[in-house]
This record gives C-alpha cells, structure tokens and sequence, in this order.
C-alpha cells in the first residue's frame, strides 16, 4: 500500500471530502511532499509552521524532516482528529484550531521558526502580505500558489505579471519560482495549475514607515496601471512625487523597478534623504527630452 493510498484511506475512513467554500485542494503524494520539504529546508532543528494542512500530506513530510517542532493551524475542525493521529507522544508536533489570518504566529513558537504550507486558494494572497508586512518575521517561507499567484510574486519589471504583489514580494525578500505542479497532482483536481515559491526575507528590508509608504504608492500606481504615474501617483503629489524620486511623470508602473518604487515610497513618506537613481537619472532625462 502507497503512502498516497494511506492517506486516501484515512480521508474516507474519517468521511472527509475538500470544502470548497475553504478553497481545499489536498496534496496526498509523499514523492511530492518530500520534495517540498527539501526545497524548503534544511531547517537545523527551528521550528515550522504549516498552515491549512487539511489531512496532513505535507505534514508527514515535515515530520520526516530536521524540524525541531512543527506546529499546524488548521481552520477546519473536521481535520483535527485525524491530524491528531499524527502525534506521537513526543510534543513535537502542535495543532493548532484557528484562522490563520487572525493567529499571532509569534505566539504559536519559541525563536525564529520557517513557514512551509500548501496554502488554501482563498486566502493565499493575504496571508503571504500578512507574513511579508506584519509583525512577525519567518526565517523563510516555502508556499504554494496558484500559478499566476506564483508568477506574479516573482514577475519583474515589463512582465504581465508584475504588479504590486512583486514589488511589494520583492521589497521584503528574495522570491523564487522552484517548483510547478499540474492540476492533477492535487485531491480534488483545481480548474489551474500550481507552483511553490520560496521567500527568504531580506536584512536589508524596509523599515515599518517605508513600507506602508511603498503599499500606498503601489496601491495607487497598479490601481490605474494604465494611465501614466503622474496620473495614478496624483493623490500622492503626481508629477512632483516622481521628480522628487528621479522617476518620469509618463512612465507607467509595470516599467518601474523595485528601486524606483523605494524612491517614490521615500518621497511620498517624507523623508528627505532619497537613494539616487540606480541609471544615473536616465528615466528623469527621458522625460526632459520628451
């Protein structure tokens, strides 16, 4: 009997079925879910949190892993007693009952701990903001995402994709794309395909006050990202703003890069010591010569 039929077995013997109003789609293979752990650690004994495990195939996974404790949080009570099954007396693995966009992570362990979670469809987006900008800070975070969630975390300047999920993504940690799997891979298939991320926050970070600056400016740029900045950034100072940031006035938000977005979260925050432009001013000569 496979790993992948185990668990199948222990879903129908609980009478258990994905919920759709959940967004559930349940990675079941072991081959799978060992590779997702790989690609995330190695985690040298720190603990790791797993959110919506569902009936725990990647659970098993991280408990074959070097983590020194992992901690589960799952909004679904019908999935408690079979996770439950999963202890095995040592206290290192936690359940935790509750909503993953309400729990304070840094409550729920002791030190820096890793993220590693097939993330419920619906709520994947909020979740990697809350992690990205919130309070507390994993040591890393290896996530899954629809595909287009996916590739708009990683998405660089001038792509379809880029947009304020990538710079914001981006402004906080290195983003990569390490892993695609098909729809079929999943119980119940989903109507796309998927891909992990792996999000490994940067020392040099932006400090409270300039990220929400870089959420407003962004907010405001992708909100209209057809029309030219000094257009879109006009509550925030249009034209001005962009001077300020060594940024033309007629260039649309998908060309600014991450650089140029600091800039203008700078000008638009107020603080007067701004980071000259990485091209020597070309974007703002662009515009004189216009």
């Amino acid at each position: 009997m496979t790993a992948d039929l185990s668990i199948r077995e222990h879903l129908d013997a609980h009478g258990l079925a994905a919920k759709k109003s959940f967004g559930q789609h349940f990675l079941l293979d072991l081959n799978v879910t060992r590779k997702i752990v790989r690609l995330a650690g190695p985690f040298e004994g720190r603990a790791v949190i797993e959110v919506g495990p569902g009936p725990g195939g990647l659970t098993r996974a991280l408990l074959e892993s070097d983590a020194g404790k992992v901690v589960l949080v799952e909004k679904d009570p019908r999935f408690i007693p079979l996770l439950t099954e999963l202890q095995d007396g040592d206290g290192r693995l936690t359940i935790v009952e509750a909503d993953a966009l309400k729990v304070k992570e840094a409550e729920l362990v002791e030190g820096p701990a890793h993220l590693v979670s097939n993330l419920p469809y619906n709520v994947g987006t909020p979740l990697l903001i809350k992690w990205l900008t919130g309070p507390w800070t994993p040591l890393s975070l290896t996530l899954m995402f629809q595909k287009e969630v996916a590739e708009r975390v990683v998405a660089k300047p001038g792509e379809d994709a880029y947009g304020r999920l990538a710079v914001i993504s981006q402004a906080v940690a290195e983003a990569k794309l390490v892993m695609h799997l098909p729809a079929a891979a999943f119980t119940p298939p989903p109507k796309v395909a998927s891909a992990v991320v792996h999000l490994v926050p940067r020392a040099d970070r932006p400090d409270a006050a300039l990220l929400k600056a870089l959420e407003r400016v962004t907010a405001a740029a992708f909100g209209q990202r057809r029309k030219m900045l000094r257009s879109s950034l006009k509550p925030l100072g249009g034209a001005d703003l962009c001077e300020a940031a060594g940024i033309s006035p007629e260039d649309r938000a998908e060309v600014i890069d991450l650089d140029g977005f600091l800039r203008l979260a700078r000008a638009a925050s107020g603080q007067t010591q701004l980071t000259p432009p990485t091209d020597g001013g070309a974007t703002l000569a662009r515009r004189k010569r216009a």
